[in-house]
């Protein structure tokens, strides 16, 4: 390996200048299988398990030789879920007190105290709430209100073609878990879930509307809610899940419409299949926690039948995930103990430094934009807070209690743990040292309200950064990644907040129009684009402009802060390969990755990011300095006349 690259590892059958993603990845993408317990396979999966591996020692220690109160609760977790005997033995009765509870519903407003009653459970509600910055005023938290109710991905999968296959599938799974849970007439209770889903989806906005910031924000007050849902009993529903009416007092209506015809659902005539519904709701949530006929069963569609999975994962890799969703600051903390050296925090902050000043550079040069909202720009950059490795403080789980013989029962006082520590947040000063993401996580993220962008320890590894690797190829991987979540300060939806975290218009009317000029031919491109095992199925550039203004924005940002970093003098040539072209492999190599086809397609209809081949082609051929590096020519592949190459930032 040559400072963080192997160039024996690339496809001489391929040009970079026709295909980069395929040069560098070629024969890992021939050869590499995907697990048959997963959807995919890549950079970031094996990340992912790699970590995966280091919390499993960790969580195992905590079972076996605890030494706090802490890490007795973190073993605790994991014996009940990995008591298998135990859970065999209970079969369904776990839900038994649900579905009676379910079964004494006699009026819509009973429905309605019903799903207060069962909200601490973790059982999907027709309604989803969440506690967050308010948009408009980002110093205080407010309560959003958002659609819900589906069992399938998305509302698209409920009236196109290409998912009747699904929804058949669907159904026959219903009916299967609602006979696993001892319900009779299961087949009509399924057809009758199928029915109302069918109905609440059509209610649903699509994933293009979902993402825009500004329709989606919809301040209400309590007695505006109250009137837009005049059948759903607030107050009581408050009541049944131990809420504080405070947390209602004011809200952001994520989707105004839906709750308006959700309103015309909630009568008596469709009692019945509400009941259908809500014992669904029971049976599904409980699933990964039952026996093993419910665990297959739900595997079977949400694992094959979406996925195209082969395998369920072990039992110890599903009890990682378990502990790790009650407690994954408490296993984080241990976790950077060993897996997070000072150095890489230093390197990344130099890197990140870099990235800055090379958007700040950036953004002076653009000549689409005015100098009044650049200003205004710089002053955002100026503004942003960046969090590495793992957050300062961790969470307090003292409250938390866990008992080894009782795994249903420990997956729901995780869950309304985490459900009162949420609604606590109402009244409270903003916590800026809050992490989104645990330090084990592979990922990195940016948060508008906060203007902060975030990386996780377990991301700060090859093939994304070494401190072994050359600057040019760190640049390219980790680089370009710190580049897309400044990006995303600036993309489409995320240009709408300001410096403070605030959903405010800084832009002049003409340079927002040029800017949506520019956005709309990125549109255009990826709407032209089809993956592999896709059946001719194209990416939504709508969908995936934010994404995909984080990538070009990203991987362009890296490159100029690379040239920061070098200075004028380009270093000599490693393995014949100069320093740029280093870059641009090392960006390539980052997004290794192959998909299920199955995968495939539902992620082209539900993810705002872009498949993996254009993630990284799609984005250099958009690129001046990709074309001097490999010699690109228009009668390459990767060529796009110069007038059709779109620079944002």
């Amino acid at each position: 390996m040559t400072h963080g690259l192997d160039p024996a590892s690339f496809d001489p059958q391929i040009r970079p200048q026709d295909d980069l993603f395929r040069y560098v990845n070629g024969p890992w993408l021939r050869d590499a299988p995907i697990a048959p317990d997963r959807a995919t396979a890549g950079a970031f999966v094996s990340l992912v398990d790699d970590a995966e591996q280091i919390v499993r020692t960790i969580i195992e220690r905590c079972a076996e030789a605890a030494e706090s109160d802490e890490e007795r609760t973190i073993g605790a977790f994991y014996a009940s879920f990995m008591d298998t005997e135990r859970v065999e033995e209970l079969g369904a009765s776990p839900l038994t007190a649900d579905l009676e509870r379910v079964d004494e519903i006699a009026s819509v407003p009973d429905l309605v105290t019903t799903m207060g009653a069962l909200e601490r459970s973790g059982i999907a509600s027709v309604i989803g709430m969440y506690i967050a910055p308010d948009r408009g005023n980002p110093d205080r938290y407010i309560t959003h209100i958002v659609q819900s109710g589906l069992g399938l991905p998305d509302e698209s999968y409920y009236r196109e073609d290409q998912f009747a296959p699904v929804r058949e599938g669907y159904v026959a799974h219903v009916e299967r878990m609602l006979e696993l849970a001892g319900l009779d007439d299961a087949s009509q209770r399924a057809a009758r879930v199928m029915d109302l889903e069918t109905r609440i989806a059509a209610l649903h906005w699509d994933r293009v509307a979902i993402r825009d910031a500004q329709k989606t924000y919809n301040p209400r007050s309590m007695d505006q809610l109250a009137a837009a849902l005049p059948g759903f009993e607030w107050k009581a529903w408050l009541a049944a899940a131990e809420i504080d009416p405070a947390v209602l007092a004011e809200v952001i209506v994520s989707q105004p419409s839906y709750l308006e015809g959700l309103a015309d659902l909630l009568t008596e005539a469709l009692l019945p299949a509400w009941g259908d519904w809500l014992r669904w709701q029971v049976v599904h949530a409980a699933a990964p926690y039952l026996s093993g006929d419910f665990v297959d069963e739900n595997f079977a569609f949400y694992g094959t039948t979406l996925q195209g999975t082969d395998e369920l994962r072990p039992r110890w890799k599903r009890g990682v995930s378990f502990v790790e969703g009650a407690m994954g600051e408490a296993i984080g903390k241990i976790y950077v103990r060993s897996e997070f050296p000072p150095s890489s925090k230093e390197r990344m902050t130099e890197l990140i430094g870099n990235l800055i000043e090379a958007y700040r550079r950036s953004i002076s040069e653009l000549t689409w934009m005015s100098e009044e909202t650049k200003k205004r720009a710089h002053e955002k950059l100026d503004a942003f807070t960046p969090k590495i490795g793992h957050p300062e403080t961790f969470r307090d789980y003292s409250s938390l209690s866990a008992d080894p013989d009782d795994l249903l029962g420990n997956a729901r006082r995780s869950l309304s743990f985490a459900m009162d520590r949420e609604l606590e947040k109402i009244g409270q000063p903003i916590d800026r040292d809050e992490w989104y993401m645990t330090p084990q996580t592979v990922n990195a993220y940016y948060n508008p309200t906060m203007n902060e962008i975030v990386f996780p320890a377990a991301i700060l590894q090859w093939p994304f950064f070494s401190p072994d690797a050359d600057d040019a190829v760190n640049y390219g991987a980790i680089g370009a990644v710190i580049g897309h979540e400044i990006g995303h300060g600036f993309d489409d939806q995320g240009s709408q907040y300001d410096g403070t975290g605030a959903l405010r218009n800084w832009w002049t009317d003409d340079d927002r129009a040029a800017f949506e000029q520019l956005t709309g031919s990125l549109i255009a491109q990826y709407d032209e684009l089809s993956p592999e095992n896709a059946d001719g199925q194209t990416v939504n550039g709508a969908l995936t402009i934010g994404e995909n203004i984080g990538d070009l924005g990203g991987l362009g940002i890296a490159y100029r802060a690379y040239l920061i970093a070098r200075g004028d003098t380009a270093p000599e040539p490693i393995d014949g390969l100069t320093d740029v072209q280093r870059f641009f492999l090392a960006w390539a190599q980052a997004w290794q990755s192959k998909v299920r086809p199955a995968e495939t397609i539902r992620r082209l209809t539900v993810d705002p990011h872009s498949p993996p081949e254009f993630r990284c082609n799609q984005v250099v051929s958009n690129i001046d300095a990709f074309y001097d590096a490999f010699g690109v020519t228009e009668d390459d592949d990767l060529w796009l006349d110069p007038a059709d190459r779109v620079t944002i930032w």
